[in-house]
């Protein structure tokens, strides 16, 4: 049996072991293919990270697919059944690194412009791919930078579908409308390290800093709105002494990171903490990594689009959510855009085993071609 047009593209993009930050081809791939349909092609290489806007017509509104073909390393590959980049059809399912996150749907995205275009050549509006090699990493040099590039010659994103695996259960029965921001602190508490058996000769910062990262821990930061929950704070990493018994450590370093609403602001959050580490007569450095602002879209024709043709294809509306973690639409909303996120079941994502129901990949086609109708074809 001949595979699809959406399975055999998936096929070939998983078979290319793109580990951050390397593309390994996926990009020309996918190039050579849009370059057939009358996009013009621009190739952004940043340092160590291949990217690529593609656009097809001049025309309002500008319509973006976004993506990465970037994947986390495969892990232990005694623990997979299947070689994680030799793409295999095991009861359905397509299984190999990126399937889910996101290679499948880079292909389902491909295979509905092309079905898009062959009926609506002369379309409204315009269409484009913002494609980077950097989102599985630092993302230094992926999509930041491609949005700081068309921000600077006043090329606008109007609506952005991101297709990161964004579903539960079944394909297309979440789409996230939104997600929260993230900031990470690093706090470095002085003391002074000692013998433990003298302790009026030392000072211990874990004993001076944890009633601070205990006061920081119960805050209530905000009750969160109806479109986020709460901001959660959460220490991920802890770390003072020498490894022996008998030394009072010289240093305490904590780590932790808030995922905040658009109830408070990176600003706000980093004036409290600062507040309370100086309540406690803290001597600390601390380092702050902001990894991006909440964003929301909770109207306009892109949500509409979306949900009509989830609701075309699954006879269901989608749940609305803001939940997980970060992705590029952070970027892609500062220019003002109205972003979604749609893409498979998230379930199997960077773990071992990595796999993708082929019917979710012909589903998922489907509505991202029913999206271009609704915005461009009537």
């Amino acid at each position: 049996m001949t595979d699809s047009a959406v399975l055999s593209l998936a096929k070939d993009l998983i078979g290319r072991p793109s580990v951050t930050p390397l593309d390994e081809g996926c990009q020309e791939l996918m190039i050579r293919r849009l370059e057939a349909l009358g996009f013009t092609i621009e190739r952004m290489v940043f340092e160590d990270t291949t990217n690529l806007w593609a656009r097809r017509g001049s025309d309002a509104p500008l319509f973006a697919f976004a993506g990465h073909t970037d994947v986390v390393p495969a892990g232990p590959l005694e623990q997979w059944h299947t070689a994680p980049f030799e793409p295999t059809v095991i009861d359905g399912y397509l299984h190999g690194r990126g399937a889910a996150d996101m290679k499948g749907s880079l292909a389902a995205m491909l295979v509905a412009v092309e079905r898009f275009i062959a009926a609506y050549p002369d379309h409204k509006g315009s269409i484009a791919f913002l494609i980077t090699s950097d989102e599985e990493g630092p993302f230094i040099n992926g999509t930041t930078r491609v949005v700081d590039t068309l921000i600077a010659r006043d090329e606008i994103i109007d609506m952005c579908i991101v297709g990161e695996p964004s579903s539960t259960h079944t394909v297309g029965d979440v789409v996230k409308n939104g997600r929260r921001g993230s900031i990470t602190g690093d706090i470095t508490v002085k003391g002074i390290q000692g013998h433990v058996a003298y302790p009026q000769l030392a000072r211990n910062p874990v004993h001076q800093a944890l009633p601070a990262i205990t006061e920081l821990s119960a805050i209530e930061w905000d009750k969160g709105n109806e479109f986020f929950p709460p901001t959660s704070f959460q220490i991920p990493n802890l770390s003072a002494g020498t490894g022996a018994s008998n030394v009072i450590p010289g240093e305490f370093n904590v780590q932790f990171n808030l995922r905040f609403s658009t109830e408070v602001t990176a600003d706000d959050i980093k004036a409290r903490v600062h507040s309370v580490l100086d309540a406690h007569g803290l001597d600390y450095d601390i380092k702050w990594t902001f990894s991006g602002h909440p964003f929301l879209t909770d109207t306009g024709s892109l949500l509409d689009a979306v949900v009509s043709a989830v609701e075309a294809v699954n006879h269901q509306q989608p749940q609305l959510l803001t939940t997980g973690g970060t992705s590029d639409g952070r970027f892609i909303a500062q220019m003002g855009s109205q972003v979604i996120e749609l893409g498979p079941v998230n379930a199997t994502i960077h773990k071992v085993n990595e796999c993708v129901k082929i019917a979710d990949l012909e589903k998922l086609t489907d509505m991202y071609e029913k999206v271009l109708e609704n915005l461009f074809a009537k």
